[in-house]
């Protein structure tokens, strides 16, 4: 009964996840690699620890 007023720990990620990518897409079409890559690259690992999340709640 009460599981309706707990939010979901992976929705923030996500949303921190989709704000990461898309300055990553703009990084790269700026022509800046360095930081589309490094972008990149915390968005992956934030998205890593979204699965892990998302497997520790099943």
């Amino acid at each position: 009964m009460f599981g309706l007023f707990n939010s979901d720990p992976t929705k923030k990620m996500r949303k921190q996840y989709d704000v990461l990518l898309e300055k990553a897409m703009h990084a790269q079409r700026n022509g800046d690699i360095k930081t589309y890559s490094s972008l990149t690259a915390e968005a992956e690992a934030l998205w890593e620890k979204i699965q892990g999340a998302q497997c520790n709640k099943k």
